[in-house]
């Protein structure tokens, strides 16, 4: 039996267990210490944020925005129906009302086109999701938002070092959060990040993440004591996490490069497969790709189950992806009743193949050899 291919590996440079330690012998491993001033830095002078705060998870940086558009119950908010959990869960927990949004038809990203049918008098915010780290169509997004006063808060918990036009994702909406878990390109165990774009959130955000004080002020002796003087929560994380997000940042550019190879392997063995009506990862002009994902949207439900199964049986783990947030059983009763096609088919058709640094070239052509023997078969 051949070695197993997993479906993702985190990326390990060996820089990281040398970086938690110089962050232990400082003496101080709480929150924003020295890695993690580096790594605000980082995104402030290489991504273009205009400030950039680290928190423990993509969720509490969603939820942090959440606070910040200063949401309250009955406010609605446009969420695609086709992402995990907690891009529309921050919102729910402020009492906003989620309107989903459907796919497109080329990808999984949010449908920009269905937009303006679905905004009324109480809408505050829109929250594209960059699916696999491919933009959304943000002109048309940000110019609906602008005609109508809303703001656009980014999901970009996949889509670190990818551009829409140029432009970092996470730099074109007001907010952006981003996701450094394991299953990520660039990783810190869990842990995430919250991009501000717009100055005004600025001062704010600082409060909001440490527990609703001024503390930040504080240390930065601009105050001689601090207080609590807005909501908040605990949002930021532990400079060992920094740490080894650090050590994870300054190999960016490698990690990218040998991503986007293996994206591409995928994207040229794989492409007699549309002739057969199989759908791969579309790449509008607008976007470029950060080899985040491959995945195949297969014909139909059964077909996805007979390959994960046929693969799982050569010991390569293939996996699906979201179930539809408007079907799931907390929001089904909640939902409009709008039929969102798009999203149920991805829900039942998409199969992620194994991505990660590690992953060989001989692994990487059994996994591709592995699929087209399944459709020379089936």
């Amino acid at each position: 039996m051949p070695a197993a291919i997993p479906f993702n590996k985190p990326y390990f440079s060996g820089l990281e267990t040398k970086y938690i330690e110089e962050a232990v012998r400082a003496g101080k491993i709480s929150g924003d210490g020295m890695f993690t001033k580096r790594c605000h830095a980082f995104f402030e002078q290489e991504m273009g944020f205009h400030k950039a705060l680290l928190t423990t998870s993509c969720t509490d940086a969603l939820e942090m925005a959440a606070l910040l558009l200063d949401l309250q119950p009955g406010d609605e908010v446009i969420v695609p129906s086709y992402t995990f959990v907690s891009t529309a869960n921050a919102f729910v927990l402020r009492g906003a009302t989620i309107v989903f949004a459907d796919s497109t038809a080329l990808n999984p990203n949010l449908d920009a086109a269905s937009l303006a049918s679905l905004i009324t008098p109480r809408t505050r915010a829109i929250v594209p999701v960059h699916y696999a780290g491919i933009a959304c169509d943000m002109g048309n997004i940000l110019a609906l938002a602008e005609q109508h006063g809303l703001a656009v808060v980014e999901d970009a918990a996949q889509a670190i070092a990818s551009y829409y036009q140029g432009r970092p994702l996470g730099t074109l909406g007001a907010l952006g959060a981003f996701s450094f878990h394991e299953t990520k390109n660039i990783i810190s165990g869990e842990g995430g990040l919250l991009a501000i774009n717009d100055p005004r959130y600025g001062p704010r955000a600082e409060i909001i993440r440490e527990k609703g004080t001024n503390r930040s002020a504080f240390f930065r002796g601009e105050i001689d004591k601090y207080s609590w003087v807005d909501v908040g929560s605990s949002f930021l994380p532990s400079d060992i996490i920094a740490a080894y997000l650090w050590a994870q940042l300054e190999n960016l550019t490698a990690i990218q490069a040998r991503r986007l190879a293996t994206w591409q392997r995928y994207a040229e063995a794989l492409a007699p497969l549309r002739a057969l009506g199989v759908a791969l990862p579309h790449l509008p002009a607008y976007a470029t790709n950060n080899g985040h994902a491959f995945h195949l949207v297969t014909r139909s439900l059964p077909e996805r189950t007979a390959l994960i199964a046929a693969l799982s049986r050569q010991q390569i783990l293939a996996v699906f992806h979201y179930q539809p947030l408007h079907r799931s059983p907390y929001f089904a009763a909640r939902h409009d009743g709008r039929a969102l096609p798009w999203a149920e088919h991805y829900a039942d058709c998409l199969v992620r193949l194994p991505l990660y640094y590690e992953l060989s070239e001989a692994d990487q052509n059994r996994v591709i050899e592995a699929v087209l023997a399944f459709y020379k078969a089936y």
